[in-house]
């Protein structure tokens, strides 16, 4: 038996790979980028053959900086960003178009029509989900209108194209947390809904089959030929062609593999991943439950034969509001600077940002609504601007987790982060102070990865039960608060107003 599982995680603005031991302990990542592609306003793509080649070149490069494990690994665990979709050839495994990224807002028109919004509330009684363009059966719709060849070519989430892929095509799956954001999933039955199909006229033959969270998705299978075919070097290859018949035993999408990797196992759990947009989950057990508060209900992962829902709310914008202030606004000259300025002054003086770049996420689901500054004076300046933009990350992220305790009736306790994001002790400290609970960053910011890992882990046997699983979990830094109540409630009310102020423009 091997000595490690090899996590793969692709994300939305790099690829990253780690080697997980048995001791929960994950080594440095190694990150490779992916092209943020923007042909038009709201529109968002990524080429898919560069998705893959990022994960081939992050493999490579992990087993290169750990030579030790070369041949010592036991599994392969994929999570990755989710909704992202991409049509290809069965046989040549290309792409005639870009994947169509998550936050791609093209398919608001679709989300329009009659025939689609009339059926709503089926749909969100069946898959948990809005009818949002962020989901993926209208990215897929779209493409079948606007690329007619994709028509006769396989659909997928990342993972399934990634699977497919790495098997050499001898395996087309997908894990039912990722099937649950097609939009055309029963998380009630765990399978696609015929009726959904026929609605986006997406044909069953063309999607990847659904599949527990832990299960054998197949062996890698590389050829030199195809190796060839990327920007890798002899060594590369060779590095690659070492892990030929290892199992792919543990897929998840991102977001539920943090939940589990952040150890929120039990039902009332909750975690929140910030990381280009912020994730905030919450783990209600075996049974579905269904928000009256505008949240997302999703299948988060099934393991012998035991399928757990978490309750969900989606911010589009986290880290990429950093991204804004340091690329676009030019007010920050790397990320770090944030924690800098926002301490250097007391509050915004009553500024706040929605940073509704591409619509509104939970509660609102509104893909029209734009960005927003209010409160300007003519002593606002850049510390206000960049203070109210940090904290407009935290104010959305309370929302979600006031929203999940009205659902579920469960008080939130304590609150498990990672992301990069995390890094910015300033926004954890205000979270923590919005939420009037502590807030627990785990000992990795890498939990989506450390999920992926675990579950994979489970798959092949590398860990023996939850309960070891469990028992490898360690935290980093505590955050508690220290706002008064009324500092809050006047705060979150300050942003409510912007909110509206923002919806009503």
């Amino acid at each position: 038996m091997g000595s490690f599982i090899l996590c793969i995680d692709q994300g939305t603005t790099s690829t990253k790979a780690f080697l997980l031991d048995r001791k929960g302990i994950l080594t440095a990542g190694t990150s490779v980028p992916i092209t943020q592609i923007y042909p038009e306003p709201g529109f968002v793509e990524h080429d898919p053959r560069e998705i893959y080649y990022s994960v081939l070149k992050a493999i490579a490069n992990v087993i290169s900086e750990n030579p030790f494990a070369v041949r010592d690994i036991d599994g392969i665990g994929i999570t990755n960003q989710r909704e992202t979709t991409i049509a290809f050839d069965r046989n040549t495994k290309e792409s005639p178009y870009n994947a169509i990224v998550w936050q791609c807002r093209r398919t608001a028109e679709i989300c329009r029509r009659g025939e689609i919004k009339s059926r709503e509330q089926e749909i969100c009684s069946k898959t948990g989900l809005k009818v949002d363009p962020y989901f993926s059966a209208t990215k897929m719709l779209w493409l079948h209108e606007n690329v007619p060849s994709t028509e006769d070519m396989l659909l997928a989430t990342v993972d399934g194209y990634l699977v497919y892929r790495l098997t050499n095509g001898k395996s087309f799956a997908s894990d039912y947390s990722n099937c649950s954001r097609t939009m055309m999933f029963d998380i009630n039955k765990l399978d696609y809904d015929d009726d959904l199909l026929e609605l986006f006229r997406i044909r069953r033959d063309k999607l990847a089959q659904p599949k527990p969270s832990c299960a054998d998705y197949g062996e890698v299978e590389f050829t030199r030929e195809e190796l060839g075919s990327f920007d890798l070097d002899k060594k590369e290859i060779e590095l690659l062609m070492t892990l030929n018949g290892v199992h792919i035993t543990g897929v998840a999408g991102d977001q539920p593999a943090a939940l589990f990797g952040q150890n929120a196992l039990s039902e009332g759990d909750c975690k929140t991943t910030y990381g280009t947009g912020c994730f905030t989950l919450m783990n209600v057990g075996t049974k579905p439950v269904f928000s009256k508060n505008g949240l997302l209900t999703s299948a988060a992962w099934s393991i012998n034969g035991e399928t757990f829902y978490a309750l969900e709310g989606s911010v589009f914008q986290g880290g990429s509001v950093i991204s804004w202030l340091k690329d676009e606004m030019r007010m920050i000259d790397k990320p770090s600077d944030c924690d800098v300025i926002c301490k250097s002054i007391d509050s915004t003086d009553g500024v706040y940002l929605v940073p509704a770049f591409t619509g509104l996420g939970a509660p609102y689901w509104n893909a029209d609504v734009r960005g927003i500054l209010t409160g300007l004076t003519r002593g606002s300046g850049r510390a206000q601007i960049v203070r109210a933009s940090v904290e407009s990350i935290a104010y959305q992220v309370t929302e979600l987790v006031n929203l999940m305790t009205d659902d579920t009736a469960i008080p939130a306790k304590n609150m498990k982060v990672d992301g990069g994001v995390c890094a910015c002790d300033f926004l954890m400290q205000f979270q923590s102070d919005l939420l009037g609970i502590g807030i627990t960053r785990a000992r990795s910011d890498e939990m989506t990865a450390m999920g992926a890992g675990l579950m994979a882990g489970l798959g092949c046997g590398f860990y023996d039960s939850l309960d070891t699983v469990s028992g490898l979990y360690e935290a980093r830094t505590n955050y508690q608060p220290h706002m008064s109540a009324y500092e809050v409630s006047t705060k979150m009310n300050g942003y409510k107003a912007a909110v509206r102020t923002a919806l009503s423009t």
